[in-house]
């Protein structure tokens, strides 16, 4: 399967709660929200949840997710079916159980599992936020693709998708769009390590 991260980005690269003011208040972030002002539909692809055979999720995203998903939507809601019904593999270190129906915890032997998971057959394994498992996956390879909306709103403050120490990693330009608000979404696939040239020669 192809492993497929897709998340809102500030322009300054902040990941951090991007949907409600108390959805994540951790480090004294103080912009939670911030994506509301510019939602736009037209940047929606419910093709990429049809294409999606499993989610991982790291413990923030799972548990704000586990909260919501259960009880939202209606038979016509392509994310709520696909969420609640696919398999759902939660990395986490600090939670004993996962309750939210088909969620496996993967807390030991991270990378190991994910690659065996990557090996088997089938679409897409779709992670959505969770930032801390979506920067250790890059640095190791392990991503396929990058579904990235860039919202034209700087913050200054929050978690970010790529802190430095980041692994360095050049990315090809596959697709782009704008809405009408100025969110813009970039879909980026890795093409190996960065090359460099000099201007002066």
């Amino acid at each position: 399967m192809r492993i497929t991260l897709a998340t809102f980005l500030s322009l300054d690269g902040v990941m951090q709660a991007p949907g409600a003011p108390g959805e994540d208040t951790s480090g004294g972030f103080e912009h939670g929200g911030w994506q509301f002002p510019y939602a736009d539909e037209a940047l929606d692809n419910p093709a990429w949840w049809e294409e999606a055979d499993g989610f991982l999720l790291g413990r923030r995203t799972y548990e704000i997710f586990a909260a919501y998903w259960p009880t939202a939507g209606d038979e016509n809601d392509v994310i709520a079916a696909r969420l609640n019904s696919l398999p759902k593999y939660v990395v986490s270190t600090t939670l004993d159980k996962v309750e939210w129906n088909n969620s496996t915890l993967i807390a030991s032997d991270v990378l190991g599992r994910i690659a065996e998971l990557k090996s088997r057959p089938g679409r897409e394994l779709q992670i959505h936020g969770s930032g801390v498992l979506a920067q250790s996956l890059l640095d190791h390879g392990l991503i396929d693709e990058l579904r990235l909306w860039t919202y034209p709103v700087v913050l200054g403050s929050g978690r970010r998708l790529f802190e430095p120490g980041r692994t360095a990693t050049a990315l090809r330009l596959v697709e782009s769009r704008a809405s009408s608000t100025g969110c813009v979404l970039n879909v980026y696939q890795p093409v190996g390590r960065p090359t460099y040239g000099d201007f002066t020669e």
